[in-house]
């Protein structure tokens, strides 16, 4: 076998060097390295890019031929298009799948078109991968190529999207305050893993006005799957839910707070507090929690946990809880309001104990004591949520409800006289993701 061995190839004339004859193969030995600094014609179709593995992070501009990994987690980026000649090419992929979050804009070099339009052109889908031609002034820049990370997806565990989503250990956890859907896209591979656990509490009752009572807190219930191991609260136990085949979503509903007892200036009959408001999951629904009686022995009304009775000189009955009746039960009942000649709310119930009758006061301005909620590690730290409501004597100036923890609003005494909102409640989703 002969060798030659030189540093350059020119023609003898003119501008053409031609290697071997039709038929011929020429093999470039592994560890080879073409680099080619000029224009490569007739090497296959024409439409590829290569592509730069470094990940672009802020805005830049394209190179016609090449391929860029866009991470949009800080913000979103533009990627202004190289000048169009035609079969130019330039492709653009979602590194950190957050396109939908923050999306990656393209935009036009002077006059030429993005698929026919003016318009620059907005990636706005999670994992997606494009890939551009400039073919004519006509329509300029058309996208000849897409897909999506999904396409050639390996991960085994259910995945969804809803609410506002954290992660802690080896799950995913979604919180909704506010009306929303539990959007599942992929089931996972094993069907122990698709049993999610969850947490649905209603919103809080509100407190009655004039020596008030409590409201209830509303309804609490909690389920925990085996595979997302976290401390539950004593009334885990609602019923397991399971994502069954395919794609599928979950209306989610957030209840309000009953709002505070207020007289309007006037002394209108006897009435009760507002209640909450019902949250629902799938098929579970926590009960509103109860409102709190107010002026002249308003009895407490029934919900998730019931309100707390009205002051005056004789008893008053809360509300009673778990009603509807539910297992375990979602609440308790209020208690009961003007005992032995105090004029003093009884205060709302709680998640796992009962609201506090009204007793002897040593100052115009006493609160009842509140009654305890359900404390769980759903959300990755211990929070206590649906606390009863404090019932109010005379001059007691109670507070409302923490938003989002269903707890009910305490009652109002004679300065002032309203009574307070109760808190909104939340639903909180939890399920193995790695």
């Amino acid at each position: 076998m002969s060798e030659i061995k030189v540093n350059k190839i020119s023609p003898r004339s003119g501008t053409t060097v031609t290697l071997g004859d039709s038929g011929d193969t020429f093999t470039i030995p592994s560890g080879a390295t073409i680099n080619n600094q000029g224009t490569a014609t007739n090497f296959g179709a024409t439409g590829s890019a290569s592509w730069t593995t470094t990940v672009k992070t802020g805005d830049f501009t394209a190179v016609a031929g090449e391929g860029y990994f866009v991470d949009t987690s800080s913000g979103e980026i533009d990627v202004t298009l190289p000048a169009g000649t035609a079969g130019a090419v330039i492709a653009i992929a979602d590194y950190a799948q957050n396109f939908a979050t923050n999306n990656c804009i393209l935009v036009q070099n002077g006059s030429d078109k993005i698929g026919g339009s003016t318009n620059n052109a907005k990636l706005n889908t999670d994992g997606i991968a494009v890939t551009l031609i400039f073919i004519d002034s006509t329509k300029g820049w058309i996208v000849t190529d897409d897909g999506n990370q999904s396409s050639a997806d390996t991960n085994p565990f259910l995945q969804a999207t809803g609410g506002t989503i954290t992660t802690t250990g080896n799950c995913k956890i979604h919180t909704f305050t506010g009306p929303g859907s539990f959007d599942v896209s992929k089931i996972a591979e094993t069907p122990a893993n698709n049993e999610i656990s969850y947490m649905v509490v209603a919103g809080g009752g509100g407190g009655g006005w004039e020596v008030g009572g409590g409201g209830g807190g509303g309804g609490f219930r909690e389920d925990k799957s085996p595979v997302t191991p976290y401390t539950a609260s004593p009334l885990d136990g609602a019923g397991a839910i399971t994502i069954g085949s395919g794609p599928s979503s979950f209306p989610v509903t957030v209840g309000a707070g009953g709002t505070g007892g207020d007289p309007a200036g006037t002394y209108p009959s006897p009435a009760q507090a507002p209640s909450g408001s019902n949250s629902i999951f799938s098929s579970i629904t926590s009960a509103g929690g109860g409102g709190g009686g107010s002026y002249n022995s308003t009895p407490g009304a029934n919900g998730g946990s019931g309100g707390g009775g009205a002051g005056l000189s004789s008893p008053t009955p809360g509300g009673s809880g778990n009603t509807p009746p539910v297992s375990p039960a979602q609440g308790t009942s209020g208690g009961t309001g003007g005992v032995g000649g105090v004029s003093a709310g009884g205060g709302g119930g709680g998640a796992t104990a009962s609201g506090s009758p009204a007793s002897p006061v040593s100052s115009p301005t006493g609160l009842t004591s509140q009654a305890a909620g359900a404390t769980t590690n759903i959300s990755g730290s211990p929070v206590q949520y649906s606390q009863g409501g404090k019932g109010s004597a005379d001059s007691g100036e109670g507070a409302v409800g923490a938003a989002n923890t269903g707890t009910g609003g305490d009652g109002g005494g004679t300065n002032p006289v309203l009574g307070r909102a109760g808190g909104s409640g939340v639903v909180i989703i939890r399920y193995k993701f790695q």
